[in-house]
C-alpha cells in the first residue's frame, strides 16, 4: 500500500481574524484581500504538487483558500466534520480584556484535562474530536495518496493531536497562522510524522 502525504493548511485571513473578533463554526465569513493574496501565494508555491484529492470544510473561507487548486479540476469533497469549533455565545464578539480572561480560563481547563469544558453554547474539545475522528477516517481511507486539506485554527490543533495520537491537553503545541502549512507523511507502521510545521515560507514570496 502506498503511504499518504497530507498537506494541511489553515484558511486565509478574514476580517474577523484581522479585527480580533471571535470566529467559529457559526461565522461563515469570506477571506479578505489579504486572505486572497495568501491563497494566491500558497497556490503559486504548491501548484505543481500532484494532488490527488482536495478536502475543505463546510465554511466558505476554507474553499476560497484553495480555489486555485479547485480550478485545476482536482477531485474535491466537503467535510463538515472538519468544521471549526463552535464558540457558542461568543461568536462574533470582539476579544475584550474580559473575554480574553474567560478564554484563558477555558484554555487552562483544557490543559488540566477538563476536555468536556465548553464556552456557553459552544463545543468542547471532546465533542469536536468525536466528529473530527470521522473526518480523519474519511481522508485516510479515501482516494489518493497526495492530499490537500484546508481547515481552521482550533480544529487544526485537534486534528493534529488526533492524527499524531497526542493528548488533547497539549493541542496548543500545534501553533498556526493564516494559510500556514503542516505537511504530514504516513510511515510504514501507519503512523504519521510532521515534515513541515506551521510553515509560512510560501507567504514570503
Amino acid at each position: 500500500m502506498n503511504r499518504k502525504k497530507i498537506y494541511l493548511v489553515r484558511h486565509g485571513q478574514t476580517d474577523f481574524n484581522l479585527k480580533g473578533v471571535v470566529q467559529g463554526s457559526g461565522i461563515n465569513a469570506d477571506i479578505n484581500e489579504t486572505g486572497r493574496k495568501q491563497a494566491a501565494l500558497f497556490f503559486e508555491a504548491y501548484k505543481d504538487v500532484p494532488f490527488d484529492q482536495l478536502y475543505h470544510t463546510a465554511l466558505i473561507r476554507t474553499k476560497q483558500s484553495i480555489q486555485g487548486f479547485l480550478d485545476l479540476g482536482i477531485p474535491v469533497e466537503t467535510l463538515p466534520e472538519l468544521n471549526e469549533i463552535s464558540w457558542g455565545d461568543y461568536e462574533g464578539t470582539p476579544m475584550t480584556p474580559d473575554e480574553s480572561q474567560y478564554y484563558e480560563h477555558m484554555l487552562g481547563q483544557w490543559k488540566l484535562g477538563n476536555l468536556d469544558y465548553a464556552i456557553a453554547g459552544g463545543e468542547s474539545p471532546n465533542i469536536v474530536a468525536a466528529r473530527m475522528i470521522k473526518g480523519i477516517e474519511k481522508i485516510i481511507n479515501g482516494p489518493g495518496e497526495t492530499i490537500l486539506v484546508c481547515m481552521h485554527g482550533r480544529a487544526m490543533r485537534i486534528f493534529l493531536s488526533l492524527i499524531m495520537k497526542h493528548d488533547l491537553r497539549h493541542m496548543d503545541n500545534y501553533e498556526h497562522q493564516n494559510l500556514c502549512l503542516y505537511l504530514l507523511e504516513e510511515k510504514e507502521n501507519g503512523e504519521y510524522e510532521i515534515l513541515k510545521r506551521n510553515d509560512v515560507s510560501h507567504l514570503k514570496a
